[in-house]
């Protein structure tokens, strides 16, 4: 029998390749010159209002941004059923997996400065992984299955990290012995540094050999401690000078800044509160470890201003973040056809998406009938806490989720797109 949290897991997978049949035939692709319907667009109200009044979500803000203008903006419902204090663009929201994004960006920026190469070995920042070893499942004549450790084929590096194909696993969900090895370690447990947590990671078998598996995990846990060896910052300055502060991010953060605050934390409904990532996670929980995987909090303000230098290629305000180029190589898929890179039932990127750094990419329209919406060239990311954004180039056009719905965050993630999409029109 599988664990809660990988039958979670595998369900959001299958949920994420299968199309709603809800959506229209034509949706896929469409035509840049399409525009938006103000009638339309109000069925996102009627459907947040809906599942506000079952009681299946708090609240949620909704912000569709085209050509540089606000297409639609609103808020539903209340941060916290508890205090009914009203959801704002100021309210903060955990960001759980949607933090990698952000992880990986500045990575990039390190990239661009010549201080980390994506070919680098990961060891040459943290060398405790120099001694890792690769998890082999074999079995005794009696049945018994047990681990054998053998050398990595080559080094972990730098882009097997962002890429997810390090060999680096959860140990939340999923059956395997390694698995089971990294829950048992008991990782979340004490109060680590970042650096500390990844030569924890280094010390367990990695799932497969690096550079044959698209594998969700730790990897980005390990990322933020090599930023902090390339920059000689720590992981959250280094982001705030180099990313945050710059884009005027000032509610960015993987730990509460100020008591003022606290009270404008967005939480989940009373009965739908597991996020379900193996710990405990928010920004009233103040560690020494800043998770570069899961562990920012941030507002729908902070979020847009990022997400709006993700369509403008890694420019904003006149002030570029990222050359053209490395932009260009985050935002590319580089585990598609011939790249040696396999997907198994946990590829969560889903059918039709390839896989930058940090972000899903669309390559194609996928097998189901009819296909999702979006456009070829399309980029996304969402985290276990509901919050999502969908970047589409072709048509020059965002939209951000923020909402705190572990239970709830699929559906509403797959209804929202829908409806974007179907209220564009000739």
């Amino acid at each position: 029998m599988l664990h809660r949290a990988a039958r979670w897991l595998m369900a959001g997978a299958l949920a994420a390749m299968v199309a709603s049949p809800a959506i229209a035939e034509g949706t896929f692709d469409l035509p840049p010159s399409v525009q938006f319907s103000a009638q339309k667009l109000e069925r996102i109200d009627e459907f947040f209002n809906k599942i506000i009044a079952e009681g299946k979500i708090p609240g949620a803000v909704v912000y569709i941004e085209r050509h540089g203008k606000p297409v639609y903006h609103k808020h539903f419902g209340v941060r916290d059923v508890a205090t009914k204090r009203p959801i704002t663009d100021d309210t903060i929201f955990r960001l759980s997996s949607l933090t990698k994004p952000f992880t990986a960006f500045a990575v990039m920026m390190l990239v661009d400065e010549g201080k980390i190469k994506l070919d680098d070995p990961v060891s040459k920042y943290i060398p405790a992984f120099a001694d890792t070893k690769v998890g082999v499942e074999k079995q005794r004549e009696n049945g018994e299955k047990y681990l054998d450790f053998v050398a990595p084929k080559r080094p972990i590096q730098v882009r097997d990290l962002l890429l997810h194909t390090a060999g680096i696993t959860y140990g939340f969900y999923g059956d395997s012995l390694v698995r089971k090895a990294i829950d048992a370690a008991k990782i979340y447990d004490g109060d680590p540094s970042t650096r500390e947590f990844a030569e924890r990671i280094a010390k367990l078998p990695l799932q497969e050999q690096p550079g044959t598996l698209w594998d969700y995990g730790n990897s980005y846990e390990v990322l933020g401690a090599v930023i902090e060896a390339a920059s000689g910052q720590s992981f959250y300055q280094f982001q705030k000078q180099k990313l945050f502060d710059p884009l005027g991010m000032t509610d960015t953060q993987y730990f509460f800044q100020s008591e003022a605050q606290k009270p404008r934390l967005a939480q989940p409904m009373p009965n739908d509160s597991n996020f379900r990532v193996g710990r405990l996670v928010g920004p009233d929980i103040v560690r020494k470890w800043e998770s570069g995987g899961g562990g920012l909090s941030s507002t729908p303000h902070d979020v847009i201003r990022f997400v709006r230098m993700l369509l403008n290629k890694g420019e904003l305000d006149g002030k570029r973040y990222l050359s053209e180029a490395t932009f260009k190589d985050m935002t590319t898929d580089h585990i598609g056809p011939n790249s040696g890179v396999e997907r198994d039932y946990f590829y969560f990127p889903g059918d039709g998406f390839g896989y930058g750094y940090g972000l899903g990419v669309r390559t194609d329209a996928g097998n189901a009938k009819p296909p999702p919406p979006g456009s070829l060239g399309e980029l996304k990311w969402d985290g276990a806490s509901g919050c999502y954004f969908v970047v589409d180039p072709k048509l020059d056009m965002f939209f951000v989720l923020m909402e705190q719905t572990p239970s709830q965050r699929q559906p509403v993630q797959r209804e929202l797109k829908k409806l974007v999409y179907e209220a564009l029109e000739n």
